[in-house]
């Protein structure tokens, strides 16, 4: 095997993409600090338990284990940086009130999420503890969409559910207390046969509640499938304060497309406990970003907190994007005149690229386009353009 071949789903950014993914992560972490959103930076490796404190679906299968050589306890390569800020926020800052952080990391999948995805992701988010309405839920869609939108993506479209719409029915049925994470995968897929043969595998089952799983497979679409979940859909508490919620968000971010899916939870069911998003855009083969609410996090760590976050991987997003520009640069001859060395020093500290030619160093940049160059003309070092 040649040494240079990388692990399957692995793959090196070159020096083009890597800098437009370097812009983006400064681009985004800037905007998130003018929300009033701080930076944490958590270690690439834990503690396995500490990692799947949070537990939600699959994060176990999707996490790298290795043994520590000097505790000799079993550490885990992060898959998801969530988990970390939660015990940050819980543990280490154990603040009152709302905080908000960010972060910016690479994760490690033990495989691929996709026959497109790669294993390893630089994600990107921000988490905001300590609020349990749905003013939060607002601030970290407003900020989600705002981050695609800062990095030129348009059209973005929010596909919104809530997992207290499908748990209220659940719930109210004792005869599917032990069926409920079937019933979800049922209700994710759409599985409709599967679902009007409930009652025969779980006797007991009423079948106002086979009724109101099946009509929730049919509630997706644009907003107003809001309404129309009220009028078709049993009138539950936790139900109703969930299409409150969900109205409640969609009318507090006019001027934005979203999209409702009552029935698809996904993998997160048993993770989150409010309203859940993603954001699509064309371009992208699957969702830019995810996010959600997920209270009592922070179980785990000694202390619940309410929360809700997103995050997003900035090398997905970057791939679906326009080929980066590549940028003007000077060229500069080589040498150890004082007078030059000021020179380049002045253009630098102006921001400007200046590529300083080494002896026998043919003209070879792939990432620059160089339209200018430094020559000496009567004793001074001037720019001259290159035509």
């Amino acid at each position: 095997m040649s040494t240079w071949l990388l692990p399957e789903s692995l793959a090196d950014i070159l020096p083009a993409e890597a800098r437009r993914i370097e812009e983006l992560r400064r681009t985004l972490l800037d905007l998130y600090r003018t929300y009033g959103f701080e930076l944490v930076a958590p270690p690439l490796v834990e503690y396995l338990e500490s990692l799947l404190s949070a537990g939600g679906g699959d994060l176990s299968l999707r996490t790298c284990k290795l043994i520590d050589q000097l505790s000799g306890r079993t550490l885990g390569v992060r898959a998801d940086m969530t988990p970390q800020v939660s015990r940050i926020d819980a543990h280490l800052l154990n603040r009152d009130g709302v905080t908000r952080l960010c972060y910016c990391g690479s994760v490690l999948h033990a495989k691929p999420a996709g026959l497109l995805s790669d294993r390893e992701l630089l994600q990107i988010g921000a988490e905001v503890f300590g609020h349990a309405g749905v003013e939060a839920d607002i601030q970290i869609i407003e900020l989600a969409l705002e981050s695609v939108r800062r990095a030129g993506v348009q059209l973005a479209r929010v596909d919104l559910n809530h997992p207290a719409v499908p748990r209220a029915i659940i719930d109210a049925d004792p005869a599917l207390a032990d069926a409920a994470q079937e019933v979800i995968e049922l209700l994710s897929t759409k599985e409709v046969p599967a679902i009007v043969t409930l009652a025969q595998r779980y006797p007991g089952v009423r079948p106002d509640t086979v009724q109101a799983l099946v009509t929730l497979t049919t509630l997706y679409g644009d907003t107003s499938v809001i309404a129309r979940a009220r009028e078709v859909l049993p009138h539950l508490p936790a139900l109703d304060a969930a299409l409150n919620e969900l109205q409640t968000l969609v009318l507090a971010l006019p001027g934005h497309d979203f999209s409702v899916d009552l029935a698809d939870m996904g993998s997160g069911y048993g993770y989150h406990s409010g309203v859940v998003f993603s954001i699509y855009a064309n371009g992208w083969h699957d969702a830019l970003v995810r996010g959600g609410r997920y209270d009592g996090v922070g179980r785990a760590f000694g202390r619940v907190r309410p929360a809700t976050g997103f995050s997003l991987d900035l090398r997905k997003l970057s791939e679906g994007l326009p080929p980066a520009p590549v940028a003007k640069a000077i060229l500069a001859p080589w040498g150890t005149d004082p007078a030059l060395a000021e020179a380049l020093r002045n253009l630098r500290a102006k921001g400007e690229i200046v590529v300083q030619m080494l002896p026998g160093q043919p003209p070879r940049l792939d990432e620059f386009s160089v339209d200018r160059e430094l020559v000496q003309e009567n004793g001074v070092w001037t720019i001259r353009a290159i035509h």
